[in-house]
């Protein structure tokens, strides 16, 4: 290399340090916030909560705090309190500023890198108290130490004074206070919602055995409040599950173990339902898309399974080993694993990506399960035996599965005869009403736009998927005939590109059976079909409660509200006709064109689900559509506050 390409390679290092210097500082994070929390939409809204949460986990973690309290306070600021060790007040020789002004204001810079400060920690890119700084209007930081109280406050990320004492507290008192208001002019939204802090929060008191999370809300004329203690930590977290099923059997396994420096804990127990709800966690951060834990987790029990009931005389020689599916068919488990470097796979950190995680859950749960049901022999006849339902369930499905498979026209097997079909052939301009009944659904095909919209009219009630099993859903008539039409196929064989139509819309009457209605269809479709929510295929028609007509003009209104301010607007007199619609079968093709199904002027409701929080969609599904009765009327109790136009 001559020497005239070194000096060019040096002024260029010098260039490239400036550079990243600059965007090393909380700028880059408010120019681009979605790259740190995900979105500015109100799911990064509540992500600023968790990571302050998670900082004082890592010290609940560490064996340092007890009590957590999370305040929504009257101007939608958020305030979180600890009885940690506080964060240290020292200077940091290194930025020769104090250790406090470094975590909050510089990128990358916290205790968990340097491997002395905490082993395990679930927010591990370092990132997050500075993040949650940079995108708020100010943030407050108070700390008690050594009988001193410190403060420091920053105003979008700056700050505005040094570190100072402004009182004296007991020498024994330490901990951390957080005071932070989100930025109006980064989030879409910044309004908190109590009910979405409220379920994470539950899971991180589950998931930290004997911690207590207080959460209050003080927004209400009368505020609210909640704590969270579990000492039995995921033990009660399966229990809150199962809550709206019935258990097989009383006993709720619990193993622990630590392997190669991963710490495992699962819990997990059988009920009568078809579903199975693994959860896995990883330094109590949610792994959504699973990875090498719940393939261990997995392994482990087809493998200890089988041993045990081929050794047992549960299996004959010459029957097929029982499939992982078979076994896991209505378990509720929770996996949950520590660990001090865990790569995750993907920006969102939904898939764990260690491979000794994998050894460790598989062994722990290997050797502790072979033990547990050598002495429960009862319990483990009961899983065997229901694993072998399964399977033969299974078998039965994949009988009636070949029958159903969705075959394009040269494979001879038609779409199904009730489907009025659009004539565009690219799925993303094409869209399917789902309608109850043939009268609506007649109304429908007369009024569609032929090229762009199908009709599917569905008759009465379809299945309840909560309560059947995959062979009985196969045999279902209606079911069968919305999965052919959407030509994806369910479960296993699902493949979101062979979807026919990127609108699915859910158009049943607006009343209480409509509702019910809609329901079934989006427990079908969340069970077997979820990625097409995940993806936003999924919507419901909002068609018009009122028609009023004044002077041969006519006007919908889609509430009470609406119809309000259209009265208003062209005066109430005799002339005004009001008509409430009890359901769609009332309009006929025209009306029915006009308000819910031009595209110009109708209104779809999306249907979205959080990743995050899949484990109380799961339990709310259950509620509603199980077999338990008591979980669901205390679920309605709660919930009827919340409800709007219900049709009495």
């Amino acid at each position: 290399m001559s020497t005239e390409s070194t000096t060019n390679v040096d002024a260029n290092v010098e260039y490239g340090a400036d550079q990243i210097q600059i965007l090393e500082g909380l700028e880059a994070v408010r120019k681009r916030p979605g790259m740190y929390i995900g979105s500015t939409s109100s799911r990064g809204l509540h992500h600023l909560v968790y990571e302050i949460v998670d900082n004082s986990v890592d010290e609940a973690l560490a064996g340092y705090c007890k009590n957590i309290n999370v305040t929504i306070n009257g101007d939608n600021s958020i305030t979180v309190i600890d009885d940690g060790r506080g964060i240290p007040v020292g200077i940091n020789h290194k930025a020769g500023l104090p250790a406090v002004e470094v975590v909050f204001t510089i990128l990358h810079a916290g205790g968990k890198f340097g491997g002395g400060g905490y082993k395990v920690s679930g927010g591990l890119h370092g990132v997050g108290a500075s993040v949650v700084n940079a995108l708020s209007n100010w943030l407050e930081v108070t700390i008690y130490h050594e009988g001193k109280i410190y403060r420091q406050r920053y105003e979008r990320g700056k700050t505005i004074y040094k570190l100072k004492v402004i009182g004296e507290c007991e020498p024994e008192k330490t901990g951390t206070m957080v005071h932070f208001l989100p930025d109006d002019t980064i989030f879409e939204e910044t309004v908190f919602d109590y009910d979405v802090l409220k379920t994470r929060i539950r899971e991180i008191a589950f998931l930290t055995k004997g911690i207590r999370i207080t959460l209050k809300d003080l927004r209400l004329e009368e505020p609210v409040e909640k704590v969270f203690h579990y000492e039995g930590g995921i033990k009660e977290f399966v229990q809150y599950l199962n809550k709206s099923k019935t258990p097989l059997y009383e006993d709720i396994m619990y193993f622990e173990g630590t392997v190669n420096g991963v710490m495992v804990e699962v819990a997990m127990q059988h009920n009568d339902s078809y579903t199975e709800n693994t959860y896995g966690f990883v330094n109590n951060i949610t792994t959504p898309e699973g990875g090498t834990h719940i393939v261990g987790f997995r392994n482990a029990l087809t493998k200890t399974f089988n041993e045990y009931a081929h050794k047992n005389k549960l299996l004959k020689e010459n029957e097929p080993n029982l499939t992982g599916e078979d076994i896991r068919e209505g378990l509720t488990a929770i996996v949950s694993v520590k660990i001090e470097d865990p790569q995750f796979e993907g920006q969102t950190k939904q898939k764990l990506g260690n491979s000794e995680a994998r050894g460790a859950v598989d062994s722990v749960v290997s050797n502790n399960l072979e033990l547990y049901l050598e002495q429960n022999p009862s319990v483990a006849k009961i899983i065997v035996e229901k694993s072998l339902l399964s399977q033969r369930a299974r078998e039965a499905a994949r009988k009636a599965r070949d029958l159903t498979r969705r075959k394009s026209a040269l494979d001879g097997m038609s779409l199904p005869g009730k489907l009025a079909d659009c004539t565009d052939k690219n799925p993303a301009n094409c869209e399917i009403y789902i309608v109850e009944g043939d009268s609506a659904g007649g109304s429908a095909k007369s009024a569609r736009s032929r090229a762009t919209q199908a009709i599917l009219p569905l008759r009465g009630k379809i299945l309840n998927v909560e309560k059947a099993r995959l062979d009985k859903i196969y045999a279902n008539a209606e079911i069968k005939a919305m999965i052919t039409a959407f030509g994806t196929g369910i479960h296993d064989e699902f493949d979101i590109s062979k979807l026919r139509y990127h609108k699915i819309i859910i158009m049943t009457d607006a009343d209480v059976d409509g509702a019910h209605i809609a329901t079934l269809l989006l427990t079908f479709i969340y069970r077997f079909m979820p990625e097409l929510i995940k993806q936003g295929y999924v919507y419901l028609a909002q068609p018009p409660l009122f028609k009023i007509e004044k002077n041969k003009k006519v006007w919908y209104a889609y509430d009470e509200k609406e119809l309000e301010a259209i009265l208003l607007e062209i005066g109430r007199d005799n002339n005004n006709k009001i008509q409430r619609y009890k359901g769609l079968g009332e309009m006929d093709a025209e009306q029915l064109w006009e308000t819910t199904m031009d595209p110009e002027r109708r209104i779809l409701l999306r249907v979205t689900m959080d990743e995050e929080t899949t484990s109380e969609v799961d339990l709310t599904f259950t509620t509603l559509m199980g077999d338990q009765v008591e979980p669901r009327r205390e679920f309605i109790e709660a919930n009827a506050k919340k409800v709007k136009n219900l049709d009495i």
